[in-house]
C-alpha cells in the first residue's frame, strides 16, 4: 500500500508505517503544497495523511475518489467536506484527546502573557528600550479569583478551566450549544447565555469548532458587549473572530488586551498593527507543539491509515 504524507509527522509514526511494509511519499519542500499539486500528488496512492491547512474539499475528493482513507493531523477539520467524503466512501480521521492538555497551556500561556503585557516588554529589552527601573508605566493587571468565561466547553476548554482554578482559584462560566453536565459537576462550571458570557467574562477562552455558526462570530459588536478590562484568547481557529474587528476593538479600547495562537489569515502579515499592540500576545498556531502531543497524534494518524486501506473502521473517525 502507499500513502503520501503532505508535511512532517513525528518520526515515531514513519517508522511505524515502514514495519507495516506501507511505500511513503512525503511532502519536503519548505512551503504549503498546493490544492493542485496534492491532486497530483496522491494519484497513485491508497491513503493520504493531510498535514497543515489542505482543503480536502469536494473538487480534491473527487480528484482523488480511489483514496482508501485520509488521516488528518489534527483535531480540527473544518478544512474537510464530510458530507462529499461520507458519499465518496472515504473515511476521515482525525486526532481528538490527546492534544487537549497541550493547547489548554498555550492559551494558559497567553492568558498570563497578555495580562502582564509579556511579549510587548520583551520587545522593549531587544529595542534598547530598558533604560531605568520605573513604577507605573505599562501595568499589566491581576488574574486572581477572576472569571473565566469559555466558549466551547470540551476537552480542551475543561483543562484550560482547571489550569486556571487551580492556580487562580478563577470562578468558571460557559457557553455551549448544550449543557455539559460532567464539566459542571467535575469543576462547578456554569453554564451561561452568550450574552451573560461577554458581560461576566474577565478572560474570555475560545474553543470551539470551527462551523457555520462559529465562524466570524467575535465580531465589533460582540466586543462592545465585552468588559473594557477583559482578555480574549482564541486558540481554535482564527475564523473565528473578524480580526480587523479585533484590532478596532483593541485600538478603542473596547477590551483590555487578546492573545492569539490562531490569526486570520495564516500565517499573519508581519507588519499586522496587532503585533505591534502592547497588550496582546501572538503565537504562530503551536497550540499542541510539544514533543509528546505530535508523538501521540502520529500513533493516532497510524492507526486511523492502517485500519482505512485495510478496509476497517477507523478508530478516531470523524
Amino acid at each position: 500500500m502507499k500513502v503520501f504524507i503532505s508535511g512532517n509527522i513525528a518520526p515515531v509514526g514513519l517508522k511505524e508505517l515502514e514495519e507495516n511494509n506501507i511505500s511513503i511519499t512525503q511532502w519536503k519542500e519548505n512551503r504549503q503544497i498546493t490544492p493542485e499539486e496534492l491532486i497530483e500528488a496522491c494519484q497513485g496512492q491508497d491513503g493520504l495523511i493531510s498535514v497543515g491547512p489542505n482543503k480536502i474539499d469536494a473538487p480534491f475528493l473527487k480528484a482523488c475518489s480511489h483514496l482508501k482513507v485520509v488521516a488528518l493531523h489534527s483535531v480540527g477539520y473544518d478544512n474537510v467536506d464530510v458530507a462529499a467524503a461520507k458519499a465518496l466512501n472515504i473515511p476521515i480521521g482525525n486526532t481528538p484527546g490527546v492534544l487537549s492538555a497541550a493547547t489548554a497551556d498555550t492559551a494558559f500561556l497567553l492568558m498570563l502573557a497578555v495580562s502582564r503585557k509579556a511579549f510587548y516588554a520583551h520587545q522593549k529589552i531587544i529595542k534598547g528600550e530598558w533604560k531605568n527601573y520605573e513604577p507605573t508605566p505599562e501595568l499589566g493587571i491581576e488574574i486572581q479569583g477572576k472569571t473565566l468565561g469559555i466558549f466551547g466547553m470540551g476537552k480542551i476548554g475543561l483543562e484550560m478551566a482547571k489550569k486556571c482554578i487551580g492556580a487562580y482559584q478563577m470562578q468558571v462560566i460557559y457557553h455551549n450549544r448544550s449543557r455539559n453536565e460532567a464539566a459542571e459537576k467535575e469543576i462547578g462550571a456554569k453554564y451561561v447565555s452568550f450574552e451573560e458570557l461577554l458581560a461576566l467574562s474577565d478572560v474570555l477562552s475560545v474553543h470551539t469548532a470551527l462551523t457555520p455558526d462559529t465562524k466570524n462570530k467575535f465580531t465589533l459588536d460582540v466586543f462592545k458587549q465585552m468588559k473594557r478590562n477583559s482578555i480574549f484568547i482564541n486558540t481554535a481557529r482564527g475564523g473565528i473572530h473578524n480580526e480587523k474587528d479585533l484590532i478596532a476593538a483593541l485600538e478603542e479600547k473596547l477590551i483590555w488586551g487578546a492573545g492569539l495562537d490562531v490569526t486570520n489569515p495564516e500565517p499573519m502579515d508581519k507588519d499586522n498593527p496587532l503585533l505591534m499592540m502592547e497588550n496582546v500576545a501572538i503565537l504562530p498556531h503551536i497550540g499542541s507543539a510539544t514533543e509528546e502531543t505530535r508523538i501521540a497524534m502520529a500513533q493516532i494518524i497510524v492507526k486511523n491509515i492502517l485500519a482505512g486501506l485495510q478496509g476497517e473502521k477507523l478508530p478516531y473517525e470523524v
